[in-house]
């Protein structure tokens, strides 16, 4: 595609985890930062994230090994579009290449003054354009439908009073899970709009979300997926974002955390009105030292 990037970065020491492995929240900003790239030189105006659909790590990159991010936009719609993000690692003594994820994320075009943006149509080379392009309306329309199928079955929930009332004496209570972190956005986090990278804001809620699984788990979580992140509205340089993770449930080997997002200005902070932009769902793994993974317990709600 025309609208192609590429993104190389080296796994340094400072981007890694206590493993020595790459961290999930500099992953989640180099991704963003690159599907950014493609969707602005598509539309050759300021782009800010919408959303990123649910995305599952398959591969860990280490120090010293190379991560290419190569995005593209798949298809342009009025005034969004869709960047297919395609993340591999590279060990540099094998030259050995692995996927480590494969995502798609919603790109919003920014008007300049009062003036509409109108996106032109994505110049299709090749059949895998083609059929990307097929499919982006076809995910756009899940998308679309994700909000009303989640709060029906919030709904249903709520009718039939299905909750948990785990009474298991060797379950943990979830109130010891709870982490609240308090975020100053500054320059170096926004885009020149002073509107916040969407992939910082990205990388705070996986911190958040790493330490409330690592109260359980008394290891290092590795991320293993994320539901769809989706960007309720902006936040900007000056805001102060508030982030609340918890665990949700536990599953044997794995674990759910649950993480809100709410922003405030000075005024909004005094007042004590935030905003919500943005709630997601991630799951963690944990290993022990030789690689096995670790059991988590039972939780009661």
């Amino acid at each position: 595609s025309l609208m192609a990037v590429c993104m190389c970065q080296a796994v340094l020491p400072a981007h890694a985890g206590p493993r020595g492995e790459l961290g999930a929240g500099p992953l989640l900003r180099w991704m963003d930062a690159a599907a950014c790239l493609a969707a602005e030189k598509h539309a050759g105006v300021s782009c800010v994230t919408a959303s990123m659909d649910d995305i599952q790590f398959e591969e860990a990159a280490r120090v010293g090994q190379i991560i290419a991010i190569r995005t593209k936009v798949n298809r342009a719609f009025k005034t969004s579009m869709e960047v297919g993000i395609k993340v591999t690692v590279q060990d540099v003594l094998t030259n050995a290449e692995k996927i480590v994820s494969v995502a798609y994320a919603t790109y919003v075009a920014k008007p300049v003054g009062a003036g509409k943006v109108e996106l032109k149509p994505v110049q299709l080379l090749s059949a895998e354009d083609h059929l990307e392009h097929s499919l982006a309306n076809e995910r756009r329309r899940i998308r679309l439908g994700y909000v009303q199928v989640f709060q029906k079955l919030m709904q249903e929930s709520n009718k039939e009073g299905d909750f948990c009332t785990c009474e298991e004496k060797d379950a943990l209570s979830t109130e010891h899970t709870h982490v609240q972190s308090t975020e100053l956005v500054l320059p170096p986090h926004a885009n020149h709009h002073g509107n916040t990278f969407g992939g910082q804001i990205m990388a705070w809620m996986q911190t958040v979300a790493s330490i409330s699984a690592s109260r359980l788990c008394r290891s290092h979580p590795i991320l293993k997926s994320v539901n769809m992140f989706k960007f309720w509205g902006p936040s900007f340089v000056g805001d102060r974002l508030v982030f609340n993770a918890i665990v949700n449930n536990t599953f044997h080997n794995s674990v759910e955390v649950g993480v809100r997002v709410e922003a405030y200005n000075c005024e909004e902070w005094i007042k004590a009105q935030p905003r919500h932009i943005n709630s997601a769902f991630l799951i963690f793994s944990a290993v022990n030292d030789k690689g096995e993974l670790l059991t988590f317990p039972r939780v009661k709600p």
